[in-house]
């Protein structure tokens, strides 16, 4: 599994509880910051996806 996905999936979780604490405290900066985290965490899930498939595709050619 490639560090991006852990990075990722660490964000992700980081974004949630950022913006779950946002919605509880009518904070709306910190659930915005909660909601890029997010993003920015799928997109590095992804990025590590695709880095683990060539890696995989590499090592079986």
């Amino acid at each position: 599994m490639d560090s991006d996905r852990i990075k990722g999936v660490g964000n992700q979780i980081k974004g949630t509880v950022k913006e779950a604490a946002g919605n509880l405290t009518g904070d709306a900066k910190l659930k915005a910051e909660g909601m890029a985290d997010k993003a920015k965490g799928k997109a590095q899930n992804a990025i590590g996806g695709v880095k683990d498939a060539v890696r995989d595709a590499a090592d079986k050619a």
